[in-house]
């Protein structure tokens, strides 16, 4: 028994040979682990790169805000104005390159984390100078000047989400970071002027302030304030990281408590943040689903002509207003292929129908329109002379047919207004046609039977087309003034 016990606590040379190739791999894993480590920090690392005292004196000489500096701030806000109103993003960049309003802001942030309560105090003085006066600039500009459109740069800036948030809090980092580094790295702390876009929300909230739009002042003015509270928040967390000496003052809880209320702040400002961007994600995708609708259904079908339209997202409704007629088995189809999409599906679409205006009546409107188009722009000219000489071989035509007719059969029907009346009363209809057949049923006594050819669309349901050809030979009956018609 003891001779088998110490047989088996002696290990083979082969076994050896694996224990020590594994510790082997081991020590190397770990060695490659360690040199990666190292790599990554001294990569990532810019404490040493820091100097403390040059980047407090930066940012405090940037807080200042008087003379050159006032005067730089209105030109800019100018500026920006300028390029919101003629949409141009060239002109809105320039303006946020030459605006002071970046050293307020940082200065709220450093102030904070070293404790620097004057520096705060003075810092909030001059930032609350510098957006009073902005909003003031602003306001004269769009108020006075005389063109004041809703551009696409302007409708930016009255939306904020949580996209706006992550821009201001990154923005604010690179910025920071950027001026603790030794030197002055100005093309980073321009890109981040630009992405942080604090003027043109600014000038957006003069703008609805100008026009008297409220919705536009709270939402840019919510959006200047994101960005502004993230750059301070990202000053914060990087000299705090970074380590720079706090002001010691007798009472430093004071010092403690305002860091305590930056950050709920900042929370605070992010929870509605991301209910706005959830927000817009969910109308982007009712919008897109709403146009698909409007192309695929609506814009497709030659039959309908649609005058204008729009969508209530809040009361779930969708208005469309067309030109005629739309009848009720239209009306139906539209109805149920709305429910075939998937983000509108519950909304109540309500159909508005011109049905005193004859096609007539639109021709004679869609001339008019023509010709006012064509006064203001010559290339119209081209497009009015064709549609009129299509109306003309439209007409020739009509006239040619009805005179044969007449020549065969004195008491012929005016097919012409036959056939455009039933396609403003059936815009399902795709062709009509109308003969009059001989028949004989004794072989002997010849009869001559009125008999009318209509094709309908073919989307349209069965069910529906029994009824609604009824409806038709009733209708082609009294206007013919005929006893009995057939329907083909």
């Amino acid at each position: 028994m003891e001779n088998n016990k110490g047989q088996e606590t002696v290990a083979t040379p082969s076994q050896a040979d694996s224990n020590s190739a594994k510790e082997d791999i081991t020590k190397d894993a770990q060695g490659l682990f360690q040199s990666i480590k190292k790599f990554l920090f001294e990569l990532l690392d810019f404490r040493n790169d820091t100097d403390q005292e040059a980047t407090i004196e930066a940012i405090k000489n940037d807080i200042s805000f008087k003379g050159a500096t006032a005067w730089i701030l209105i030109c800019s806000i100018f500026v920006a104005s300028i390029g919101l109103n003629a949409n141009s993003t060239a002109v809105v960049i320039g303006a946020m390159l030459i605006s002071p309003l970046m050293g307020p802001i940082l200065g709220v942030g450093m102030s904070i984390a070293i404790n620097d309560i004057d520096t705060l105090r003075k810092s909030l003085i001059n930032l609350a100078i510098m957006i009073v006066l902005s909003l003031l600039t602003a306001f004269l500009f769009f108020f006075l000047f005389p063109l004041r459109e809703e551009t696409s740069e302007l409708l930016g800036r009255v939306r904020p989400d949580i996209r706006d948030v992550l821009i201001a809090f990154f923005g604010g980092l690179a910025l920071i970071i950027a001026r603790t580094k030794r030197g002055t790295i100005a093309s980073v702390i321009f890109g981040v002027a630009i992405a942080t876009a604090l003027m043109p929300p600014l000038c957006t909230a003069g703008y609805g302030l100008a026009i008297g739009n409220f919705d536009y002042f709270l939402g840019a003015m919510y959006l200047f304030t994101i960005n502004a509270i993230f750059i301070a928040l990202a000053t914060f967390l990087v000299l705090k990281l970074l380590g720079f000496t706090m002001i010691r003052y007798v009472n430093s809880v004071k010092r403690k408590r305002i860091a305590r209320i930056a950050s709920v702040i900042a929370i605070l400002v992010m929870i509605p943040a991301i209910m706005t961007f959830i927000g817009v994600y969910k109308e982007s995708i009712i919008s897109a689903n709403y146009k698909k609708f409007l192309k695929d259904e609506i814009e497709a079908n030659k039959d309908l002509w649609l005058q204008r339209q729009n969508i209530d997202i809040q009361d779930k409704k969708i208005n469309l207003f067309f030109n005629g007629d739309v009848s009720d088995a239209t009306k139906t189809f539209l109805r149920n292929e709305l429910k075939t999409y998937s983000r509108i599906d519950g909304y109540e679409l309500l159909i508005n129908e011109n049905k005193a205006r004859s096609v007539d009546r639109v021709v004679d409107a869609y001339d008019r329109a023509i010709a006012e188009l064509d006064e203001k722009d010559n290339i119209i000219k081209g497009l009015q002379k064709e549609i009129e000489d299509l109306k003309i071989t439209v007409s020739n035509l009509n006239q040619r047919l009805e005179q044969d007719a007449v020549l065969r059969d004195k008491n012929t029907i005016p097919f012409s207004r036959i056939a455009k009346d039933a396609k403003i009363r059936y815009n399902d209809i795709v062709e009509i046609s109308f003969s009059k057949v001989l028949t004989s049923k004794d072989f002997i006594k010849v009869d001559t039977i009125p008999v009318a050819s209509v094709k309908w669309n073919k989307k349209l349901p069965d069910s529906i087309k029994v009824k609604k050809e009824i409806e038709l030979k009733k209708w082609l009956q009294k206007e013919l003034k005929l006893e009995s018609l057939k329907l083909e």
